[in-house]
């Protein structure tokens, strides 16, 4: 059995519409971010060294060759011919709308491309950047925006300088859903002050307002960020992989089987995390996710309708 016989995969969903493997290739386009540029704060989120979520994308805004380059390691790898562009690095609607069609449109000029996976923050969303995203959708390229809300509580959220609260992930998906467009919630797990039930709330509360796309993350501690500062004086502890298993086989039986998960974890480079040290390597937490899943007898959606609901717990933002 593989994790995608317990899953709704990305790869699984683009492979049964397009009739071969369609891989997403990061690029990094020199972006920034409100919450460190000064227009929202500074320093950005206490977790974020974002070389630690994008590794192996250059900063280097000629799109074609970062997707050159990658193309060529995961034809290696994967033995994929054709890519979304995910645009990973940053806060990828952070700029003017003339600016984002001259990149997006670089992606979506390679042949073998086709679409769009853009990834940017909740409050990061103008109607102008959604019109430009339905537009290619309506050419006919498979479009993806990939909010990063985390969290639905807003005490995590300022714990960890976010710089925006639930209330605009609400406005942005529900501006999302207006234009006809996918979104992709990225979740982590194991926040500063957050446990099991409040990852169960967030999922309940994500799911309320409805979504197509999940993806799901432990908390890293890398180095060059103020987690690392607060992981070394003693006051974060990370994960277990024991606990992160749990908790992602909770979720993901508490996910309608509609729902495409992207990710059910991630990994930071040997040479920057600090800690978990198991999350150094993705396939022991996917192996472990679907060992967890096999035990229980579980899958996607399994646990909707036959438990009891996770616990309602105060939201912030409403």
């Amino acid at each position: 059995m593989a994790l995608s016989d317990y899953i709704n995969t990305l790869g699984q969903d683009l492979l049964a519409r397009y009739g071969e493997r369609v891989h997403k290739v990061a690029i990094n386009a020199g972006m920034t971010c409100p919450n460190r540029d000064g227009s929202k704060g500074q320093g950005g989120c206490t977790f974020c060294n974002n070389v630690s979520f994008s590794p192996t994308a250059r900063r280097d805004p000629v799109v074609s060759e970062q997707i050159e380059s990658g193309r060529r390691v995961i034809l290696k790898r994967t033995r994929a011919r054709r890519f979304l562009a995910y645009f990973q690095a940053y806060t990828n609607t952070y700029a003017d709308v003339s600016y984002l069609s001259g990149l997006y449109r670089q992606a979506l000029d390679e042949p073998d491309v086709v679409g769009l996976s853009v990834g940017t923050r909740p409050d990061c969303v103008p109607d102008a950047v959604l019109d430009l995203l339905r537009g290619y959708q309506d050419e006919g390229y498979e479009v993806w925006l990939e909010l990063g809300l985390q969290s639905a509580f807003d005490e995590t959220l300022d714990r960890v300088n976010r710089g925006h609260g639930f209330r605009e992930y609400r406005d942005a998906i529900r501006a999302a859903r207006l234009h006809g467009i996918k979104v992709c919630t990225h979740l982590i797990m194991g926040l500063p002050g957050e446990g099991r039930q409040a990852s169960l709330a967030t999922l309940e509360r994500v799911l309320e307002l409805g979504v197509e796309g999940l993806k799901l993350h432990p908390l890293h501690v890398v180095k060059g960020t103020m987690l690392a500062n607060q992981w070394r004086a003693g006051e974060y502890r990370p994960l277990t992989l024991e606990e992160y298993v749990e908790t992602a086989a909770d979720l993901i039986e508490r996910t309608p089987e509609s729902v495409i998960y992207h990710r059910v974890t991630g990994s930071a480079a040997a040479d920057i995390l600090l800690a978990p040290a198991w999350c150094g390597g993705k396939w022991v937490v996917l192996n472990a996710i679907e060992r967890e899943l096999a035990r229980r007898g579980g899958r996607q959606g399994s646990a909707l309708n036959t438990t009891t609901p996770a616990p309602r717990l105060a939201v912030g933002g409403k």
